[in-house]
């Protein structure tokens, strides 16, 4: 990526003195010209979102304004001063910016009272935040459950409120998305009744029409800044396919070295080299693994570069988190494998690497990854290592598909039914609703209101609906789409907490059997106690990592809309999903050997969800000469590799959809494939399916047929979590069977739809409620 030329602009006249004098402290001559547009639109009044490449200075586009107001306490209808909100989706990253915003306003003095506001803050300090801080960071999990519910203890901090800080808003997406778009609007209906109308502030390097988006997070009109005027080091970028084994997996398949051992040798190789970098891995069991396998070969070599390598991930206990982040910034760590909770704007100076173990499940993401590296300017290197899966095989076939193609849109449905329920009542908690909150909170508010009465959830009394409950509203939803309380990972012998699992994961990742690793050490899970949320496990040395499977049935509840396909349908509706993990296979560390299998029996679990499905007909199975034989593989096989496929063209991630194959459906009574959502109510990847369907299984049975393997493999047509043990399987039947489908496609209109606007949707890339192909 060559360098970009920029031009420097003056700061707006009304910035104070002592933020330019500040900002000049800290190193920074001048700002870009993008920051001082910002800066200009946010001291106007003007809401609005800084949508610049990562590393482009956006932090100090809205830092100018917050300080400058900040400073000035006439700004404030009371002694306290001007305040101001900070939003990040993780904590590490607010933890950041709250060492950012003290250095950059330490030689201001003590005007400025930043502290962080999360659930890991000592609750002696707390007392002191709602009465003093005026610049207070935090995350919306807190500002749910914390701050809202509690909003007569801020109200000092709430009627002063002026500004709010919205970082990284491309992350909030999806049903996660929806769910902080209600919050901020919780946030606003509270800071009107305290009299304060704050200036919203918004910041993403990776967005499309990134307005609109933002917009719709807010519900206010915003103001776009993205002409990025910052230099840029050149970003060299490699596309690396791990080799086959002389190993085969179910069925025969040929193995490809795993992206996890692929990863781990390129991090060894680059620590041992002196090169600073970071290895982002999709879940957080990868993160564990790549940084063990990288300790043991570098004590090979030399024991004191061992613990210059380690792990970051969600779940760990609060200190030992500051422990790592302080050690990466000080540089005593060389190298770490991450989830995504470094990806996001932590800033990381200095890093001459990034290598990413497996397609991240978005363009947006592969970018905030990639601009990890070279954040001072300098060159740097990037490297996507495939997994042996579909679209990783894909892309790094078709490079044109990663770095042709602009970023995703980002959508959002505040108003998804299970999203709008619990903040509705969590609103009525914190202030009775009124008919003049209805538009603030959207359109589906009017109907739901009489569902949420006759549920006894609200009470109209007069002309307001009160909560009728003891128990706190805000405790009705996990507004990450957790759908219950986290399970405690407890080691046997001593009663120590290792850390939580999000309620969705667990039966997954902490059944009976599981290998569970933490802080480089391995566990096994002796018990899964699902009613009092517990896990407990014990230290062991397995050779083999553990991956459970799951069965699914899907029933249809209602089509929303369909349309010709030739003789078969194209449709998307509401179903109800019932899914039941059965099993876990055990896999060798490096190789990704099938060692065996053992069952598992955890209660089923239901889901009401979105769905798009196709048929096909007797006729269009003759003319691809598809016999019963080899129907439900060629089924099986398409629904497999359409579900590897759609990330490419809804910002989702595998692991966020779901699908089943059904030779004969009761509801269709046709052959059938389905793709649903992974999350209640939908969350927009099968709409977006539907809308590009014709493109979607083009690039699908494409896919499909230019694998190199004869009868199937993971890098076309296996999942690695299929209920049925990829059986059955046929591939030549599911390229014949997507080709008389494609034949009677109608043709998409500009923009990839098909007789409707289309819309993209995401989650968080690892959420606690995924779902995963079945048979």
């Amino acid at each position: 990526m060559p360098p970009r030329a920029g031009r420097h602009a003056a700061w707006p006249d009304r910035i104070r003195a002592e933020v330019v004098a500040a900002v000049r402290a800290a190193g920074i001559d001048r700002p870009w010209a993008h920051q001082a547009r910002a800066a200009g639109h946010a001291l106007d009044g003007e809401s609005v979102v800084v949508a610049t490449g990562t590393a482009s200075g956006k932090s100090l586009a809205y830092l100018a304004p917050v300080l400058s107001t900040l400073l000035d306490g006439s700004e404030a209808p009371n002694g306290r001063g001007a305040t101001a909100l900070y939003l990040a989706p993780t904590k590490a990253l607010a933890a950041d910016q709250c060492r950012s915003v003290k250095e950059l306003s330490q030689p201001l003095g003590h005007s400025v009272r930043s502290a962080v506001f999360d659930g890991d803050t000592p609750f002696e300090e707390r007392e002191w935040i709602r009465q003093y801080a005026n610049y207070v960071l935090t995350n919306p999990d807190m500002l749910h459950r914390g701050i809202l519910p509690s909003h007569p203890r801020w109200s000092s901090f709430l009627k002063s409120l002026k500004y709010v800080v919205v970082d990284e808003c491309h992350t909030y997406r999806g049903v996660f998305g929806s769910h902080v778009a209600q919050v901020l609007r919780r946030l606003r209906r509270l800071c009107a009744r305290y009299g304060a109308s704050p200036v919203f502030l918004l910041a993403s390097a990776t967005a499309a029409e990134p307005a609109v988006a933002a917009g719709r997070l807010t519900g206010l009109p915003v103001v776009e800044v993205a002409d990025d005027a910052s230099p840029r080091g050149e970003l060299v970028f490699a596309l690396w396919e791990p080799p086959l084994t002389e190993l085969h997996g179910e069925k025969g398949a040929p193995v490809r070295r795993t992206a996890t051992a692929e990863a781990a040798d390129l991090l060894t190789d680059l620590t041992m080299q002196g090169i600073r970098s970071v290895t982002f891995v999709r879940s957080r069991r990868g993160a564990e693994l790549i940084s063990v396998i990288a300790q043991e070969r570098l004590a090979e070599v030399d024991r004191s570069l061992a613990r210059r390598v380690a792990a970051y991930r969600g779940g760990y206990l609060p200190e030992e988190r500051r422990a790592l982040e302080r050690a990466l910034h000080s540089g005593e760590l060389l190298g770490l494998a991450a989830t995504n909770a470094l990806e996001l704007g932590v800033d990381v100076s200095g890093l001459g690497a990034v290598v990413i173990a497996g397609y991240p499940g978005t363009r947006a993401s592969l970018w905030q990854q990639a601009g990890r590296a070279g954040r001072s300017g300098q060159g740097a290197l990037a490297v996507l290592v495939a997994r042996d899966d579909p679209l990783d095989t894909f892309l790094v076939h078709h490079p044109e598909a990663l770095f042709d193609r602009p970023v995703e849109s980002t959508v959002l449905d505040p108003d998804n039914p299970y999203v709008l329920a619990p903040h509705l009542c969590a609103a009525a908690e914190e202030l009775p609703l009124t008919e003049e909150d209805l538009a603030l909170f959207g359109p589906a508010t009017e109907d739901l209101l009489p569902q949420l009465e006759a549920a006894k959830l609200l009470r109209r009394r007069t002309r307001a609906w009160h909560w009728t409950r003891r128990e706190r509203a805000a405790d009705l939803t996990d507004i990450r789409g957790g759908g219950g309380r986290p399970v405690q990972v407890v080691e046997t012998g001593t009663g120590r907490l290792l850390g939580t699992v999000d309620a969705g994961a667990a039966h997954t990742s902490v059944h009976e059997g599981a290998v569970h690793l933490h802080q480089g050490l391995t566990y096994l899970v002796r018990s899964l106690d699902l009613e009092d949320s517990v896990a407990l496990v014990e230290r062991a040395s397995p050779t083999y990592t553990t991956v459970a499977r799951d069965t699914t049935s899907i029933s249809v509840l209602e089509t929303d809309t369909g349309i010709p396909w030739g003789d078969g349908r194209l449709c998307y509706g509401s179903v109800e999903v019932t899914n039941q993990v059965v099993s876990f296979l055990r896999r060798r560390h490096i190789t990704g050997e099938v060692l065996g299998e053992t069952k598992l029996d955890l209660p089923p679990r239901t889901l009401r969800t979105r769905a798009v499905w196709w048929t096909v007909t007797e006729d269009q199975l003759d003319r691809a000469g598809i016999g019963p034989e080899i129907l439900g593989g060629a089924l099986h096989a398409a629904e497999h590799a359409s579900i590897g496929m759609l990330p490419l063209f809804a910002t989702c991630d595998r692991w966020d959809i779901g699908g089943v194959s059904v030779p004969l459906h009761p509801d269709t009574l046709l052959p059938t494939v389905f793709v649903y959502d992974g999350h209640p109510g939908g969350a927009g990847f099968a709409e977006r399916a539907f809308h590009t369907a014709r493109s979607w299984l083009t690039a699908t049975r494409q896919a499909i047929a230019s694998c190199e393997c004869d009868a199937g493999c993971p890098s076309c047509i296996q999942s690695p979590k299929c209920g049925n043990g990829n059986d059955p399987l046929h591939k030549r039947g599911a390229v014949r069977l997507l080709t008389v489908l494609l034949e009677g496609a109608p043709v998409e209109k500009p923009g990839g739809t098909a007789g409707a606007a289309g819309t993209d949707g995401t989650t968080e890339s690892e959420p606690p409620g995924r779902t995963a192909e079945s048979g």
